[in-house]
């Protein structure tokens, strides 16, 4: 059996059926303009394909189909069906690239799967419905969640007060350098697991990974600070991953599909990229909110400047408790919240 017999199987499983319709088929099956659909598809993250290529199933056509149903109802507005069609496709992409990595990691520390294509083909047919299984129950524990949220809030939750954090390893562009790939993907997922860890335990939010950084919000000033000061003490205690800084900034932020933005977001950032290692900066706002917690210190800065900001003022956020084991004296950039 060659390779190409063995795609075409593993594909018609995956696709639950052979491919019989072109992208003008599909269209006048499902109902929708042709226009329409071709704008579907790409926004789903998928190539463009020539009008006369047969390369959709019956699936496909029932993809249409639903969504154009879902417009009907109301639930989804005619406007948004492409951005919504866009987020779904850039974070299910993802997951299908990383299972997939998965499979084969799994086929090379079992030689004989690659030398049995039915014994593949079978291995794929049974663990198909329990990743489907799996990601319909993470999926619907995560809808009523978030139904809860939504149905208990009395704010707009596309625009809404929150504190938005970043925290990225310090030294990560020098560290990539120095060491083979088996020891990098360890120290993301040293850091990405624990990152996901605390934040998930403090009621908060993971917006994205990038890398070395996480990005993440939370509808409490205690608990984003209780995110960003752990992950910097359990680095430093965990002698596998390098030192992390912090930025938290509170204020109004725009979600949307899953994303957030806004110049709480970029003030956010800019503060993470003023800490030193191991540090946590917060904006005025969040220190505001932060000094009436008696177990946090915070240690005003001198205004800095950095790109979209002329004077960032900030101060560093710390432990009561620690500061009875360090010097009184503040470092040189920062001051007691009384000084002039």
């Amino acid at each position: 059996m060659t390779d190409h017999s063995l795609q075409r199987r593993l594909e018609g499983m995956l696709l639950g059926g052979e491919r019989k319709y072109t992208r003008l088929e599909v269209a006048q099956r499902a109902g929708v303009a042709q226009e329409r659909s071709r704008k579907l598809w790409q926004a789903l993250g998928f190539a463009s394909v020539g009008d006369d290529e047969v390369v959709f199933t019956d699936a496909d056509v029932e993809a249409v189909r639903t969504t154009d149903r879902l417009i009907g109802t109301g639930l989804l507005h005619r406007d948004l069906e492409t951005a919504v069609a866009r987020t779904v496709g850039l974070h299910l992409s993802r997951l299908a690239e990383w299972q997939s990595q998965l499979l084969w990691s799994l086929i090379e520390q079992h030689p004989e799967l690659a030398a049995d294509e039915q014994q593949l083909v079978d291995l794929v047919r049974r663990l198909l419905p329990e990743l489907e299984r799996v990601q319909n129950f993470v999926w619907r524990r995560h809808l009523a969640a978030y139904a809860g949220r939504a149905l208990a809030a009395d704010e707009d939750l596309e625009s809404r007060a929150q504190v938005v954090g970043f925290v990225d390893m310090v030294g990560y562009t020098r560290m990539t350098r120095r060491v083979d790939e088996a020891e990098l993907g360890e120290v993301l997922e040293r850091f990405e697991a624990l990152a996901t860890e605390l934040i998930a335990e403090h009621r908060g939010r993971v917006v994205k990974m990038i890398g070395d950084e996480v990005l993440f919000v939370s509808d409490s000033p205690v608990e984003a600070a209780e995110v960003a000061l752990s992950l910097a003490e359990r680095t430093s205690a965990d002698e596998r991953l390098p030192p992390v800084r912090a930025g938290l900034a509170a204020g109004r932020v725009l979600s949307r599909f899953g994303d957030v933005y806004g110049s709480v977001v970029n003030l956010a950032s800019r503060l993470t990229s003023m800490a030193r290692p191991g540090t946590v900066l917060v904006d005025r706002e969040l220190a505001t909110e932060l000094a009436r917690v008696p177990e946090y210190e915070l240690r005003t800065r001198r205004p800095v400047s950095v790109r979209g900001y002329n004077r960032v003022r900030s101060a560093a956020l710390r432990r009561a408790r620690d500061l009875a084991a360090t010097s009184r004296a503040a470092a040189p950039d920062e001051r007691s919240p009384s000084d002039p």
